[in-house]
């Protein structure tokens, strides 16, 4: 591949990471590293984002996979397949809540692993083809193109609005549009009554939020975390509404 896709492995058990790793790279996929630990991974993406993680959900030490994939998807948008020898229904419940893109069962033979990758790079082209630009944004409301058409999204059915990479994701209350623009850009074309950037990676509803923490605000059962630098003006903000 010109640009293959990059995938990282996660797996405590260095002799099945390192079989995966190359089955991968026998399939031409580039392999970012393998790690045996949760708590390495977010460290190591900083400098080597991968486009899919392969997560195995038993990592012993601090985090399990779950735990893992919960603070990835804190600050990054990746596609993560589970890797499990444990498919009880508490650790599939778990699971699920972090919408992974697959689940592979130990143990898995080597086309079980091609085809979650190909299922999952094929979601990720899915949603790229539904990407919108160049919103319009209006007083009540911003319109965005989605195929063909341009689509009306009322501001007051807007959740919050998600970084992804150099796009960024609106979360509606019935749904996600992926704009290609990036969160700085759309937040300055924004109406600063309505929303409030809260991370580097969020810009929230002010009127949505339903819950505010220490560390977070909560829209729609969503947690999002709020940064030492914008919680000031975030608390400023609310007291005013």
């Amino acid at each position: 591949m010109e640009n293959p896709v990059k995938i990282t492995v996660v797996e405590d058990e260095m002799i099945i990471g390192a079989n995966i790793a190359l089955q991968l790279t026998g399939l031409g996929y580039a392999v970012t590293g393998i790690l045996p630990r949760g708590e390495e991974v977010l460290e190591h993406i900083k400098n080597n984002q991968p486009d899919i993680i392969l997560l195995d959900i038993n990592l012993s030490g601090k985090l399990d996979g779950i735990e893992t994939a919960q603070l990835i998807h804190k600050d990054y948008f990746i596609p993560i397949i589970y890797l499990t020898a444990n498919a009880d229904d508490a650790h599939f419940d778990r699971a699920k809540s972090t919408r992974p893109y697959a689940f592979l069962s130990k143990p898995f033979k080597k086309l079980d692993l091609q085809r979650a990758v190909e299922l999952t790079i094929n979601q990720i082209q899915n949603t790229q083809t539904e990407k919108v630009t160049n919103p319009f944004v209006l007083n009540d409301s911003i319109f965005v193109k989605h195929h063909e058409n341009m689509v009306k999204v009322s501001i007051q059915d807007i959740l919050y609005i998600e970084a992804d990479r150099n796009y960024c994701r609106i979360h509606s209350k019935d749904k996600e549009y992926l704009l290609v623009i990036t969160l700085k850009e759309i937040d300055e074309k924004l109406p600063d009554r309505h929303f409030i950037r809260v991370h580097r990676s969020y810009i929230v509803n002010i009127a949505q939020i339903t819950e505010v923490g220490s560390t977070h605000v909560v829209i729609a059962r969503k947690t999002i975390p709020v940064s030492k630098a914008f919680k000031p003006e975030l608390l400023k903000r609310l007291q005013t509404i």
